[in-house]
């Protein structure tokens, strides 16, 4: 059995295997994936030797390649209007806030390196944090729109600044002379920049010149894309070592910020591969280190955790947020936001075995003691990676919520569209305790939206504004009820990259149930809202008839047959409220009748209007001129019938 789990093929398809498992159990039970995908590559570790699988002479080329990979993804999540009032907090984050988590980590490191050389370039590595942790703790927490893009920038861009302040001391390290090491710091700083701007630059232009023109056929546009990252990257680093970090990371600001091409598709595959990515490299790395290595460095590990996280994340945040504007709220959840990822591991990884190598070829130049740290450097970020990963994975949440600037699984509806008939629907959605944002390029719309007292927002749901500055703290599903059923299921895609699957919702297109399947089929829509086939044209019609939106307690006295009952098979119910507040949206999945005790939002005959008879009247020879009407004729919603 263990010659057969030491094969390359049956390895490598247990990582896989491995990973992505990992990542559906973290779904599935709303963990930090990280701290699975951890566990599982220790565990591994008992199973199977990975060295005598995969040379580091292949492991660490692929490890970096993937990390650009990571890099570049997270680059193109970054929109330069975010920094419209933020830039002066993430500009001293990324300068002021890393030389002092620097210098200060460096110190703590002593507590488990003789030397302080190693010491200073593990300050240099913790120093990042990375898209991989920081993107899934903000889509899990939720935090206000100002807390969100200042933690992903810092997230991303101090990523490739860690790598090459690691670079730096590292080439300190091999100079071996404080005056050489000075004059190559300087000179490795400057060249670095400069490659990584001009090849950043070069590679964005030929991308958008080349796409514009259409010399990329649709087909070969990503793996086009994918092939120029990873050139980009590794021109980059034989120009300049670790300056590729920087290059991808440049190019995906550029690519995401220009105006000439859409980038929507390459987004979608960079955070597929992504996820497949960080699933692999975590299962690769970790099952290379027995989990005893890490329990070996004992009290001064934890001691240096501590400190890390209560200490010098800390003073880190407030020093470089002085006197801006920025809440004390937002000041101490940042203050508690860092955890390290992929960056963090490979980085030391890379550099632990180029140091390792240097001392069997330069024993001058890599002392005893030096080689004697090297070997707890990796173990020793692998502690830091758990350590905060967990800290910050468990107390995110708790502690956003405390602080106001987040809720706990948001029940707030972003609702496509603003007329009466969604107005009347997210009044009364509001009036029950629930947040509600309108949006709607009709101002009369948002006028009377707003003269109800309901959020809304004068803008296209398909444009760059919605997905990027309006403010979604508190909401946590989506429903596109516009008149326009194209522009109901572009809304539900273009929003796929900000709520999960499952919250996305759509009016289904008012066609015939033949086309209708034939649009599932050729497109990723959102669920179908409510449930009976409703469509917009439905829900209009039923409003037009008398019927309104109301919220009905049901009881013990009361129960659901009571409310059918009173009005008819004809109402048509939305959403149940349940008595631990939570809000379902109902669709034709949700089938469960209402208990005693939830409330039942629906469209109901308006009491007051009509009696409930004659709106049965009515439904009643709807059905009997629909039925008598022949094939190929006209069906209620006005589009041609099926047979």
């Amino acid at each position: 059995m263990e010659q057969i789990l030491n094969t390359p093929l049956v390895y490598l398809t247990s990582v896989f295997v491995l990973g992505i498992t990992a990542q559906w159990l973290a779904w599935r039970m709303r963990l930090p994936a990280i701290l699975l995908l951890l566990m599982f590559g220790f565990a591994a570790n008992m199973v199977v030797d990975p060295t005598r699988i995969i040379a580091d002479a292949l492991l660490y080329p692929l490890v970096s390649l993937s990390v650009a990979v990571v890099l570049f993804d997270g680059g193109l999540s970054l929109r330069l209007s975010e920094l419209k009032t933020t830039s002066l907090t993430v500009t001293r984050l990324v300068t002021v806030g890393c030389v002092i988590t620097w210098v200060l980590g460096t110190i703590a490191a002593k507590l488990i390196f003789n030397s302080w050389w190693i010491a200073s370039l593990a300050g240099a590595i913790f120093v990042v944090t990375g898209p991989t942790v920081i993107g899934p703790l903000l889509r899990h927490v939720r935090p206000n729109s100002t807390v969100s893009s200042i933690a992903k920038w810092e997230g991303i861009v101090i990523d490739p600044i860690g790598a090459l302040l690691a670079v730096l001391v590292s080439t300190a390290i091999a100079s071996g002379s404080v005056t050489e090491a000075t004059v190559d710091i300087i000179i490795s700083l400057g060249a670095a920049v400069a490659i990584s701007t001009v090849i950043g630059f070069i590679t964005a232009y030929l991308l958008i010149v080349m796409f514009r023109k259409h010399l990329i056929p649709d087909f070969l546009q990503n793996p086009f894309t994918l092939m120029c990252v990873l050139a980009s990257y590794t021109l980059s680093n034989l120009l300049m070592a670790e300056s590729g970090l920087a290059t991808v990371t440049v190019l995906g600001i550029l690519m995401a910020n220009q105006k000439s091409i859409s980038i929507t598709q390459l987004v979608e595959f960079k955070e597929n591969l992504g996820v497949l990515l960080i699933s692999v490299l975590f299962i690769l790395l970790s099952s290379r280190y027995p989990f005893t290595e890490l329990l070996q460095l004992g009290w001064p590990a934890v001691g240096f955790l501590v400190v890390m996280i209560g200490i010098v994340r800390p003073l880190a945040v407030f020093a470089s947020t002085y006197r801006t504007k920025l809440k004390w709220q937002e000041k101490v959840f940042l203050s508690f936001l860092a955890p390290r990822g992929i960056v963090a591991a490979a980085v030391a990884s890379v550099f632990a075995l180029e140091l390792t190598h240097l001392a069997v070829t330069d024993h001058s130049v890599i002392s005893p003691e030096m080689l004697v740290d090297l070997n707890k450097f990796v173990p020793l970020t692998f502690v830091v990676i758990v350590g905060t990963v967990a800290f910050y994975g468990l107390t995110a949440g708790p502690l956003a919520r405390y602080l106001g600037i987040s809720e706990l699984n948001p029940q707030g509806i972003l609702f496509a569209g603003a007329d009466r008939l969604v107005r009347s629907i997210a009044a009364v959605v509001h009036k029950e305790g629930f947040q509600v944002l309108l949006v709607d390029t009709n101002h009369e719309n948002i006028s009377a939206a707003r003269m109800l007292s309901l959020p809304a927002t004068n803008a296209s749901i398909l444009s760059e504004y919605a997905r990027e500055e309006l403010n979604l703290g508190g909401l946590g599903r989506f429903i596109a009820m516009t008149p326009n059923d194209q522009v109901n299921m572009l809304a539900a895609l273009e929003f796929r990259e900000i709520f999960d699957g499952v919250d996305l919702f759509q009016l289904k297109p008012n066609v015939s149930d033949k086309h209708r399947q034939a649009l599932s089929h050729q497109s990723k829509r959102a669920r179908y809202v409510f449930s009976g086939g409703t469509t917009y044209r439905m829900l209009f019609d039923l409003m037009n008839d008398g019927f309104v939106v109301k919220a009905s307690k049901l009881t013990e006295e009361y129960p659901y047959s009571s409310f059918r009952e009173k009005y008819g098979p004809q109402a048509l119910p939305l959403f149940v409220i349940t008595e631990s507040r939570k809000l379902i949206i109902l669709t034709d999945e949700e089938r469960s009748e209402p208990q005693a005790g939830e409330t039942l939002i629906a469209f109901v005959p308006d009491m007051t209007y009509a009696k409930v008879e004659e709106h049965q009247k009515k439904a009643s020879e709807k059905l009997a001129a629909k039925e008598l009407k022949k094939p190929g004729g006209l069906d209620t919603g006005g589009t041609p019938r099926t047979t």
